[in-house]
């Protein structure tokens, strides 16, 4: 077959659709696509050489992407390639406009999707050019400053872009990257974040095996050391997890992965944030940096197997310590993400072994042999995962996860899984009290049906449960129970879709080769019968149940409610499903039963009739001769009858009889029109009678039936959807319908039967047409022309009939005809439709019905409208008629989106991932094949604009801006429709609806005036006319928008004009994107295309462009280039000139506004005239206005920038070292120039000019770039200080303004006023705008400004404060190019201001000078600010105005030094000399800022791989140094009380006090630094927790001072913190000493601590088995304490770690507490009466106690099912019950936990225990009685 067609076709096509192959019309299709391929092919050429990127390139681009939603990739591989060429060139044109882009990167992506199709040695791609686009619009410059607008969805294609040309870099792109970005891995800079994400997205992880060394193992070891040395999950590690995964994924065996899994599935569980322990405390960035779920499941799924088995292990002692999580009865916000992984990793892992087992081998790297998963390995797999997801099967979400996640683990391991879901699926089905737990079992089963029903050699008894479950499922139909009944509908459909119900019971005495287990569905089947049957009788009740009287009274609504129409909507496709897999017994039986309902019983139309005429249909569907000749004749004989008397006709109330009969013809008559055949002249006999009759009801089911018979004669369509091809008839001799039980569909034989119109059957729709059409348009059209009359319900009677008519026979009529309108757009290349062959032969001999019918309408609209406007019924008539006649050809598009929608949906529910390769059931593989027929026949893409549509599209637009809204918004829609189906008519229609925007156009009514805007607005898919992107189109409708302000017809009282206006300023912002002005092409495109013409077939028609066409083309461009220009200057003159219009109301003021600011660029300066406008309107009385103008004044400012000349410099000379061959980062000899260093800062002009300022932070941290682009010397750099004669003109009129004192007097007086009071922030824009003054104009407005300055410091108001912050952050930050001397005098300018700035200092105002200072400061070279921070490191904590100013002090200088990261050793040591002295401080809010600005200190000090140790302060030698002050206190032994300060306390206090007022301070350090740094110091923190242990409070009580609570919090969060393998020790040995404390709170606390920091590092610790023994003979030993609670809480932890698998119930553990238990208690001596009661408990107790919680945990440990161990310890325990206290109330407890745990599933839990010890049990757990 395939030989055949690529000789017709002429090349091997790459991988086509093979679905056309099986359309009835298939022969016609290659010689198609061929002739559509080299349109395509040439036009596309053409335009890229003829340089016409619009609209030629965009044109035809857009019909290749169609070309291949039709085709598939149906072109040969070297065309395929220059296709991916040709677009890779086009997308990374550099001024390309963003949204033509766009486009085209979509469809490069579509090019490239399937990978498999060409291999690296067919393409290859540069990924510099991608990495320079990704970089100028994710990472743009001016984006921020209004100067570009981006559309939103940019990013993700561009990611998607960038995936998909990855696998296609060059070989040396691995090295080249990380040359490129090695340089931004800073880890305290935003650069970091950068450069990990670009290694994410770009580094190529698909090379081939022998390539390795050039791929991933240039950079694995370095990024997986820093990944697993980072501990405090900064945003970028989630990056570095996605990259990993992909790896892992993509070179499964060619990495070792063992040495990292237990810290790689520590890190997973970490991340699913779950809580453990009782008071714990969330890291909010834990929370919001968690890992993307898609990602970890993937790296897991590619770890597993393999000859180690280790991934497995960990994944099962993953599942095992969170699978109580998945019980029902836990709740949280971690639960989705549970889920997630839940319904994900089984999908993956099929993933996986599809690619190993059954998928075609490619080019990509096969996995080797060793590393596939082994039948082992997918069983253990199955059955790590099996207990949670029985769990989830109820879980509060739903039970839809874990029904996907039981369907892919159906796949691999049927016996596994099934069985216990129908353990629980029987019982849920007997259930009537819980209709949920039915609802989720049914669901899951529904998942599993074809692993069940198809059997297999893993699960042969798999099929003998489909008939018991099918017959259960029954009651489910249930009136009462919506959600029950849609359940059951969906389960029972889809297991009689997998088989054919047919009685096969004969078989078991005719055939002899039987399997026990056929032989067993054999004697089953004979129940089938029975099974419709009854479910026949339950649909008939559930229809009795909603007949319209019943549900409603008569005064509510005729409709079918939403969820009536759910269930008929259930019951039809269940019940045609079922007739379609009958035998034909079966099915006679059926019939004759539904035919007996609908005739003995006479239902109403609306809900029970309707149900009752779908099941008739259905039984017409699939046997349409059978069942046909049981209904007409019935159906026409009573019609006739009834409708014999003339009144009859005219009544306005139809018996209802007549009506039943008519919906049940009009129904059962929708079947195969050759079967229709038989009847017609009895059919059209009962059309003519009722047709016209007089009740609405009677007619439109007249005319449905008249719909049904020539829609099923006219169209295309499958006749049989039976799930075995040619049907279950043969007999059962020859044909065993057991053995397809949940066969799949044979793709190439699939056998459809197609219903294609035959000349008989197109005969008599004509006849019809002719018959009933032809009367009513001549009725019409002499009604129109005024020559007769008729009433509006005749009126509305005939177009109903015209309407039907055209639904019906719309495929057999040809397209409107007219002439193309000329010259809308100039183009080169020709822009002709392309028409696809659907079916239908047009028979030019017959009248042509559509343009008749368009004829009439439109004469009878114009009458209307003219005659009698408020005719609505009979406009919306027309205009859904209108709609018809412009795009109906036989399917309508909403339908075809909802049925391509519902074919997903079971096709997912349904498919077969593991063996792929579509192996679907054969129903599902014709929808498709039909679904591709329709996609065929809705192809309307680039139609041709004729002057038929243009006369229809001015009758919408009159009928969208008519009197009645109703009707404007129905037109409305239709035309927006038809405005994005013809090519370019928007240009032809837009004049029309901006002439009743026009303020000169006196006549129009306010009712066209919001018609337009309307038209203008556009519905949220569609077009939106206001704003096209395109100059001509944004050129005219802009200006219309604003001056319609002055049309009489616009009145701002109206509140329905004025949300019109806002919702399109609203629209035109939001969507505005950046329209080019640029349209060149450049020459490498045209060699591309040049070369697509030349080679491969089908051959273009057109030849190459000869060299006079391509100057041609050549000069074209420029002119548009220049015209675009032109555009864009004159559309902002007039807009300009509105605004200077008088009369013009606020509103239209500032759209006009509004308009103007979206149209500043980075490519086209504004002209002077706006720039004026803007620079003036700074000082306008509107807010809105000042605000858009500070904006646009920073834009121009960048706009008019002068660029400052940067030259290339290599780093090795700078700092006159070799370059270092090995990765060293952090603090090395060749950075060491870069940091601050007090002695040798700059201080005279010679000394600036010779030092080398760098001033982005990253650079040299990591390791330095091969080139650094450093700025020329001051000589080469532009002029400072032009004279105004110098200046351009934009430049002048800002510096006219700007050394205006009153204007600046204005200027500053509006900046400084408040907006919204207590919201107001420090604005960037202000910022960016003083920030563009200082840098273009230097020190020139100082003198003007400085006053002000001066004034506004002194002054404490909030908002003075943040306008003169706003401006000395622009000022320190816009003098980075200024001249030595300037910049000398600025700073003696701005010190006093500061220090001024910083006394006044207020609780509203730290944050702006915070981020003032911090702004300034951002990307300098600190030696450029050495004033600022010297100036700021004068004693911050001194005291002068009180506390508060310390705190902000301290503040502001945090701000400053942060941004410096590692560049400022000096100043941080200085600052920790400064504050160490100072650390016992009272005051609470300059201890909270001390803990902060000490984690900033300390933040450069960190545990990276090859990371030099830092000169900046380390952690270390500050905890020694602490550790000696806090000596008093861990010396001591009494309770450390919270210190509380003395009015009158002078002079110095005791050590023990000072220590306590450290210890605040320290524990505020650690708190803080708990969120921020990257590593935690653990060692040096150990060394601190004896201390904390020893403070921390055991209850959860807010009465608590300051520093308990402090100490509490700092455990909680030092408990979760991420623990290296190294460090355990250390920490359980810390934990061990404290154990043996005197206090039993710090006893207590140690295991709260013990608790959460196992179970977050947990398979760290379980990897190491010292570290496991120690933790249980700590716990063992606590459970021995002398203090109860202790021994209780002991008791938890360890339930706690049994439960999560962490510790496991073993013998000797269990005989230890067995032998405890036994311990004799000392008799009670006899006491003298009134001595003191002896109250210490004896050693013996403790140790009897001891066992007894031993025990007690055991059983707590599992609190959702019974082990085999479990029974004996319950009895042990019971022996108990009666020993002293505390035993007795242990056990108590214990016993209550129990029966409340395992209460809900006490059926299953019983049958563990043997009789004696259910009795025991019993006794216990029944409550003792009180009356005994």
């Amino acid at each position: 077959m395939d030989q055949a067609q690529s000789d017709t076709l002429g090349f091997v096509p790459q991988k086509d659709i093979v679905y056309n192959k099986l359309l009835p019309y298939a022969d016609r299709l290659d010689e198609e696509s061929n002739d559509i391929l080299s349109k395509i092919k040439s036009n596309l050429c053409r335009a890229v050489q003829l340089r016409e990127i619009w609209p030629g390139v965009l044109f035809w681009t857009r019909k290749l992407s169609t070309y291949m939603r039709l085709y598939g990739r149906k072109f040969s591989k070297e065309d395929h390639v220059l296709f991916i060429k040709l677009l890779y060139e086009l997308v990374t044109i550099p001024k390309l406009e963003i949204s033509m882009m766009q486009g085209l990167a979509r469809l490069l992506i579509n090019l490239l999707k399937k990978r498999e199709l060409l291999s690296r040695e067919d393409l290859e791609l540069r990924w510099r050019p991608l990495y320079e686009l990704h970089d100028r619009i994710l990472f743009s410059k001016t984006e921020h400053l209004g100067l570009n607008w981006f559309p939103n969805s940019v990013e993700s294609v561009l990611k998607t872009l960038v995936k998909s040309c990855r696998p296609y870099f060059a070989e040396s792109a691995t090295q080249e990257m990380l040359d490129e970005w090695r340089p931004l891995l800073c880890p305290f800079d935003v650069t970091m974040q950068r450069a990990i994400s670009y290694f994410e997205l770009f580094l190529p992880t698909t090379l081939p095996p022998e390539l390795h060394d050039k791929g991933f193992k240039l950079w694995f070891d370095e990024l997986i050391t820093l990944w697993l040395s980072v501990q405090n999950l900064p945003s970028w590690e989630l990056h570095l997890v996605n990259l990993f995964a992909r790896l892992a994924n993509d070179n499964i065996g060619y990495i070792d992965w063992d040495p990292h899994i237990s810290k790689i599935f520590t890190r997973i569980l970490r991340s699913l944030n779950l809580p453990v322990g009782t008071s714990q405390m969330m890291v909010p960035r834990y929370v919001t940096n968690a890992y993307d779920i898609s990602h970890v499941v993937l790296w897991v799924s590619s770890l597993l197997g393999g000859p180690s088995k280790q991934a497995q292990a960990q994944l099962s002692g993953l599942f095992n310590s969170i699978t109580s999580f998945f019980h029902p009865s836990n709740h949280g916000r971690w639960l989705m993400k549970l889920m997630k992984l839940l319904q994900r990793l089984p999908a993956s892992v099929v993933r996986r072994l599809h690619r190993e087992r059954y998928r075609k081998p490619t080019w990509l790297t096969p996995i080797p042999e060793s590393h596939k998963l082994t039948e082992e390995d997918i069983t253990c797999f199955v059955k790590s995962m099996m207990q949670p997801v029985l769990l989830a099967m109820f879980s509060k979400t739903g039970s839809l996860d874990a029904a996907q996640a039981l369907q892919n683990l159906a796949l691999m391991r049927p016996e596994l899984v099934i069985p216990p879901v129908l353990e629980k699926t029987y019982p849920a089905l007997e259930t009537l009290t819980e209709p949920h737990q039915l609802t989720a079992t049914l669901s899951c089963m529904i998942g599993v049906a074809r692993s069940l029903v198809s059997g297999g050699q893993r699960f042969p008894e798999g099929p003998t449960h489909m008939l018991p479950l099918l017959m259960r499922a029954l009651p489910g139909v249930d009136p009462n129970d919506f959600s029950k009944c849609m359940i059951t509908f969906q389960f029972i459909a889809t297991f009689v879709t997998l088989v054919p119900l047919v009685d096969c019971s004969s078989a078991l005495h005719e055939r002899t080769d039987l399997t026990e287990v056929e032989r067993e569905m054999c004697s089953a089947s004979a129940e089938f019968e029975d099974f419709v049957l009854q479910f026949m009788d339950r649909c008939f009740a559930l229809i009795d149940s909603s007949t319209l009287e019943q549900t409603r009274e008569e005064t509510e609504t005729e409709k079918m409610t939403h969820l009536e129409s759910l269930v008929e909507l259930g019951l039809s496709s269940t019940f045609s499903t079922i007739l379609t897999q009958c035998s034909l017994d079966i099915f006679k039986v059926a019939l004759e039963k539904v035919f007996n309902f609908a005739t003995t019983n006479i239902f109403e139309t609306r809900v029970a009739g309707r149900m009752v005429a779908d099941m008739c249909r259905a039984a017409s569907k699939c046997h349409p001769t059978e069942s046909l000749k049981a209904f007409v004749p019935h159906c026409c004989n009573i019609i006739n009858q009834i409708a014999v008397n003339e009144e009859v006709l005219n009544e306005e109330e139809l018996d209802k009889e007549l009506l039943w009969n008519l919906q049940l013809l009009s129904e059962v008559t929708r079947v195969d029109g050759d079967k229709v055949l038989p009847y017609r002249s009895d059919l059209v006999q009962i059309l003519q009678l009722t047709l016209h009759l007089k009740c609405k009801q009677g007619y439109i089911l007249a005319c449905n039936l008249l719909h049904h018979i020539l829609r099923s004669s006219a169209l295309i369509y499958p006749t049989e959807y039976c799930s075995m091809p040619g049907g279950f008839h043969q007999p059962i001799s020859d044909y065993l319908p057991i053995k397809d039980w949940g066969r799949p569909g044979d793709l190439w034989n699939l056998d459809i039967r197609w219903h294609v119109p035959s000349v008989e059957e197109t005969s008599f729709v004509f006849y019809l047409l002719d018959l009933i059409l032809q009367p009513e348009l001549q009725r019409l059209q002499r009604f129109a022309q005024g020559e007769q009359d008729m009433g509006r319900d005749d009126v509305l009677q005939s177009l109903t009939i015209i309407q039907h008519c055209l639904l019906g026979a719309g495929s057999l009529m040809p397209p409107l005809k007219g002439e193309p309108i000329p010259e809308l757009v100039h183009s080169m290349v020709n822009l002709d439709e392309t028409t696809l062959y659907t079916g239908a032969k047009y028979d030019e001999s017959r009248e042509n019905y559509r343009d008749a019918v368009c004829r009439v309408m439109r004469q009878l609209l114009h009458y209307i409208l003219e005659h009698s406007e408020d005719d609505t019924k009979s406009l919306f008539s027309i205009i859904k008629i209108i709609s018809d006649l412009m795009h109906f050809k036989g399917s309508h598009k909403h339908e075809f989106d909802s049925r391509w929608k519902s074919f997903n949906l079971v096709k997912k529910s349904m498919e077969n991932r593991l063996h792929g390769r579509k192996q679907h059931i054969r129903a599902l593989l014709i929808d498709r094949v039909m679904l591709q027929h329709e996609l065929r026949r809705l192809t309307v893409e680039g139609c041709q604009y004729r002057s038929i549509h243009q006369e229809l599209m001015k009758d919408l637009l009159r009928l969208s801006t008519s009197t009645y809204s109703q009707v404007r918004s129905r037109a409305q829609n239709v035309l927006y429709t038809a405005l994005g189906t013809y090519n370019f008519c928007c240009r032809d229609l837009i004049p029309h609806v901006l002439e009743f925007l026009n303020p000169e156009n006196s006549t129009v009514t306010q009712q066209q005036f919001k018609g337009a805007l309307y038209c203008l607005l556009g519905n949220h898919s569609g077009v939106c006319l206001a704003n096209l992107h395109d100059w001509d189109c944004i050129a005219v409708t802009w200006p219309a928008i604003v001056r319609s302000g002055l049309s009489s017809a616009m009145s701002l009282e109206k509140p329905s004009i004025v949300r019109l206006f806002d919702d399109l300023a609203d629209k035109i912002h939001r969507q505005y994107e950046t329209i080019g002005v640029d349209f060149s092409i450049p020459g490498e495109c045209c060699a591309v295309a040049k070369q697509l013409m030349i080679t491969g077939n089908p051959v273009p028609k057109e030849p190459v462009p000869p060299e006079e066409e391509a100057a041609e083309g050549l000069k074209r461009q420029e002119l548009k280039n220049l015209e675009s220009v032109e555009k864009y200057k004159r559309l902002i003159g007039d807009l300009l000139d509105f605004l200077n219009n008088r009369n013009m109301p606020w509103k239209f003021e500032h759209i006009a506004i509004g308009f103007l600011s979206l149209l500043l660029r980075d490519d086209h300066q504004l002209p002077p005239s706006s720039v004026m406008f803007f620079v003036k309107s700074l000082n306008h009385d509107s807010l809105y206005v000042r605000k858009v103008a500070i904006s646009a004044v920073a834009g121009i400012m960048k706009q008019i920038k002068r660029p400052h000349k940067k030259v290339p410099v290599s780093p090795s000379e700078l700092c006159g070292g070799k370059e270092l061959s090995a990765i060293v980062a952090g603090d090395r000899l060749d950075n060491k120039w870069l940091q601050y260093n007090g002695s040798s800062l700059p201080r005279t002009q010679q000394e600036w000019d010779g030092c080398v300022f760098v001033e982005k932070t990253h650079w040299g941290y990591y390791c330095w770039p091969r080139k650094l682009m450093m700025y020329a010397p001051m000589e080469e750099q532009p002029k400072q200080n032009l004279t105004r004669e110098e200046m351009t003109e934009r430049e002048q009129i800002i510096y006219d303004h700007f050394s205006d004192p009153v204007f600046i007097n204005q200027f500053i007086e509006f900046l400084s006023l408040e907006d919204r009071k207590g919201k107001d922030k420090f604005s960037p824009r202000r910022f960016c705008l003083f920030k563009g003054l200082f840098r273009n104009f230097g020190d020139v407005f100082l003198p003007v400004l400085r006053p002000h300055m001066e004034r506004l410091v002194a002054d404490s108001h909030e908002s003075k404060q943040r306008c003169v912050a706003e401006i000395m952050s622009g000022l320190i930050r816009g003098c980075k190019h200024w001249s030595y001397l300037k910049v000398e005098s600025l700073w003696e300018l701005l010190c006093p201001l500061l220090r001024t700035a910083l006394s006044n200092i207020t609780i509203e105002t730290y944050a702006d000078w915070g981020t003032c200072i911090a702004t300034a400061c951002e990307s300098r070279d600190p030696r450029k600010l050495y004033w600022l921070f010297e100036m700021l490191m004068e004693s911050p904590v001194n005291g002068e105005g009180g506390s508060f100013v310390d705190a902000c002090r301290l503040y502001v200088l945090q701000g400053g030094l942060a941004q410096q990261e590692w560049r400022v050793p000096e100043l941080l040591h200085r600052l920790l000399q400064y504050l160490e002295p100072k650390l016992t401080q009272v005051y609470k809010n300059v201890r909270e800022r001390i803990g902060s600005v000490l984690t900033y200190i300390f933040m450069i000090d960190v545990n990276l791989p090859y990371t030099q140790p830092t000169t900046s302060p380390r952690i270390s030698d500050f905890t020694e140094r602490i550790l000696l002050q806090l000596k008093p206190l861990t010396e001591g032994d009494e309770e450390i009380q919270n210190h509380v300060v003395e009015e009158n306390e002078v002079g110095e206090q005791d050590e023990r006090t000072q220590a306590i007022k450290l210890l605040k301070t320290v524990l505020k350090w650690l708190i803080a630094s708990a969120g921020r740094s990257f590593s935690t110091a653990v060692p040096e923190q150990l060394r601190l927790l004896p201390l904390l242990f020893k403070i921390a409070p055991v209850e959860n009580d807010d009465s608590y001072d300051e520093l308990k609570r402090d100490a509490k919090t700092c455990l909680s969060l030092m408990s979760q913190g991420l623990l290296y393998t190294e460090q355990i020790p250390m920490v359980l040995s810390a934990l061990q000493e404290i154990s043996g404390s005197s206090s039993w709170h710090a006893r207590y606390t140690v295991l709260t601590y013990l608790q959460i920091m196992v179970f977050y590092n947990l398979f760290t610790y379980m990897s190491d088995q010292k570290a496991v023994n120690g933790v249980r003979a700590l716990v063992v030993r606590l459970l021995e304490d002398e203090q109860l609670e202790v021994r209780e809480m002991a008791a938890t932890t360890l339930s706690g770690f049994l439960q999560c698998n962490f510790l496991s119930m073993d013998t000797p553990m269990q005989t230890h507490f067995e032998a405890l238990c036994k311990t004799c208690l000392p008799k009670k001596r006899t006491r003298e009466l009134g001595s003191t009661v002896d109250t210490i408990p004896s050693a013996d107790l403790v140790r009897r106690h001891a066992g007894v919680l031993g025990l007690s945990a055991c059983i707590l440990s599992s609190p959702y099912d019974v082990p085999t161990w479990m029974p004996q310890l319950l009895m042990d325990l019971s022996a108990h019950l009666n020993d002293t206290q505390p035993i007795e109330m242990t056990v108590k407890k214990t016993l209550s936990n129990f029966r409340r745990t395992h209460h809900d599933n006490w059926q299953q839990h019983k049958q563990h225990f043997t009789d004696d010890q259910l009795l025991v049990l019993t006794d216990l757990l029944v409550s003792p009685c009180y009356y005994a």
